[in-house]
């Protein structure tokens, strides 16, 4: 089976500048592992920024980047979350926020010039940012009697698996963390150790 199981990021936070006609535009984007993150992001600006007059975002999360909210904080609908969300769309990123800080300048950009700057913004940002590629993988738990641990540990040396836990006694157990697109070659070899039991444990 054949599908894309990469999706694109960014390592930490960038910032980015847009100015026009005396209003600043500050893009600040960061990486992100859930929604709930974006309120404190958001305050914190609002706290370092008590001068700005709008505080725009938009984000996007999960590797098949089905989940995303935008904000237009004040700004005519459409002008601001919407052309931020744009950015993170044409980079093809997920997992990240970008929230642009806008200070006014005293004269109105209009509609065209509002998401003109809000897009210029948070693209200088993504600019700016370390762009890493992640995998899809899915997380299983082996269990089996210690007298199979060659068997086992020859198939993790072959086919380098990221093992995320390991403790061996009598039963043994190891957490792996396999790549979607490899994941039923490495199964079809385990399931070929006798006395071994496989279990799912997550997609992350």
């Amino acid at each position: 089976m054949l599908f894309d199981d990469t999706y694109k990021s960014i390592a930490s936070e960038s910032t980015g500048t847009y100015k026009d006609k005396g209003s600043k535009f500050i893009a600040f984007a960061y990486p992100l592992k859930s929604e709930e993150q974006v309120k404190g992001l958001v305050n914190a600006l609002r706290l370092t920024h008590s001068k700005a007059r709008h505080f725009c975002w938009a984000f996007r999360l999960t590797p098949d980047r089905s989940i995303f909210r935008l904000q237009d904080d004040g700004e005519p609908s459409g002008t601001a979350g919407r052309p931020i969300l744009n950015a993170l769309l044409s980079a093809d990123l997920t997992d990240v926020l970008i929230v642009v800080v806008r200070y006014f300048g005293g004269t109105l950009l209009g509609v065209p010039g509002l998401i003109q700057a809000y897009k210029s913004a948070a693209m200088d940002a993504i600019a700016e940012a370390k762009i890493v590629t992640k995998t899809l993988n899915d997380v299983y738990e082996l269990t089996f009697p210690y007298l199979r641990m060659n068997d086992v540990m020859k198939i993790i040396k072959d086919e380098q698996p990221e093992v995320v836990s390991q403790s061996f006694d009598n039963d043994c157990k190891v957490q792996l963390s396999i790549r979607k697109s490899s994941l039923n070659a490495i199964l079809h070899k385990f399931e070929k150790v006798e006395e071994l039991s496989v279990k799912y444990l997550e997609t992350k």
